[in-house]
């Protein structure tokens, strides 16, 4: 059985008529779910939103405060990218209890093997003290460093097209908390280099594989199998959350990127050996090509139940072969 949380009061949050980050996402997203085809494998709970307490476990009380501001009065621009309007904050705030809702029922709940969060905004760019690139509130990070605090070590792992530099960031120093990212290079928000391996107590636990424009399917899986992939098996995490953005889809208006849904499967497939089903929380980041979103939600359920969708066939041949193999011999010289 897989939890499928997510509320539609998530699709009240929207930043302008022209913005890529819109409600229908959202609906395209659970779209996938329903024609992935596994109805009776499903539960579907609403999540309960985020309290202060939780988003000050990663976010400074002054951001909170800020985003609460503005959007207790009726919206308003947080960067020029981030844009509120008078439902935003209740939908972040679902969004960043959504992952968190997920854990509490994996927790207590054995018929569950896995979850997987269909709620927007985003969060991955939203750093300790920023709210940043469609993000408010980094939703996959509170969760993360909830189950820090409870002792237990989680992995994260970042699929979306542009960095997570809000996760990354949050986590740099922290020992406790792995987190990886395969993503475009060059491309917003310009962080993500080989070389960002973390820092202090947290060194060799950020991993980082900037793929070319271009780069296809086969690259990124590589990328998982040759770097990602043994660099958690040495971590030995307890948990597993992926920020699984759809933007690497080759139809993306606004990456460049070869992926297509069915190696965003396969990306999914390859994580999910590398903790129990129960443990992992895969939760929507990016992703603005609608038919994209919908075929790569299906193929990420599927795999997920142990099932293998294949809407379109897969993409190869791209560049980046070698940035992949240059962070495998820094993973294995550096540690």
């Amino acid at each position: 059985m897989l939890l499928v949380v997510t509320d539609e009061r998530c699709a009240d949050h929207t930043a302008g008529t022209h913005h890529p980050e819109r409600p229908d996402r959202l609906w395209a997203a659970l779209d996938g779910v329903a024609r992935a085809g596994f109805a009776d494998a499903l539960e579907y709970v609403t999540p309960r939103p985020a309290t202060d307490e939780d988003l000050t476990l990663v976010h400074t009380a002054e951001l909170v405060s800020h985003v609460r501001s503005v959007g207790d009065a009726g919206g308003g621009r947080l960067d020029p990218d981030t844009v509120m309007n008078d439902a935003s904050l209740d939908a972040a705030l679902l969004a960043a209890g959504s992952v968190l809702t997920a854990v509490d029922r994996l927790l207590d709940d054995a018929r569950l093997h896995g979850a997987y969060c269909v709620v927007r905004p985003p969060g991955h760019h939203a750093t300790a003290d920023r709210s940043m690139g469609f993000c408010l509130f980094n939703s996959v990070a509170i969760a993360a460093a909830s189950r820090a605090h409870a002792g237990e070590k989680v992995a994260i792992v970042d699929i979306d097209a542009h960095h997570g530099n809000g996760t990354q960031d949050i986590f740099v120093r922290d020992p406790r908390v792995f987190y990886a990212s395969v993503h475009q290079s060059p491309l917003y928000p310009g962080t993500g280099a080989l070389t960002e391996r973390g820092e202090d107590a947290g060194i060799g636990t950020t991993v980082n594989v900037p793929l070319p424009p271009g780069a296809t399917g086969d690259i990124a899986r590589r990328a998982i199998d040759d770097v990602i992939g043994p660099a958690i098996g040495d971590f030995g995490p307890d948990w597993l959350f992926v920020s699984a953005g759809y933007d690497g889809h080759r139809a993306d208006p606004i990456t460049d990127l070869g992926y297509t849904s069915t190696d965003i499967g396969d990306l999914m497939g390859a994580l999910g050996t590398l903790v129990p089903p129960a443990r992992t929380v895969v939760v929507l980041e990016g992703g603005y090509d609608l038919d994209a979103v919908r075929d790569s939600s299906s193929a990420v359920v599927a795999r997920l139940l142990g099932e293998n969708l294949r809407p379109e066939p897969s993409g190869e041949g791209g560049p980046g072969r070698e940035i992949v193999d240059l962070a495998r011999r820094l993973h294995r010289e550096q540690g």
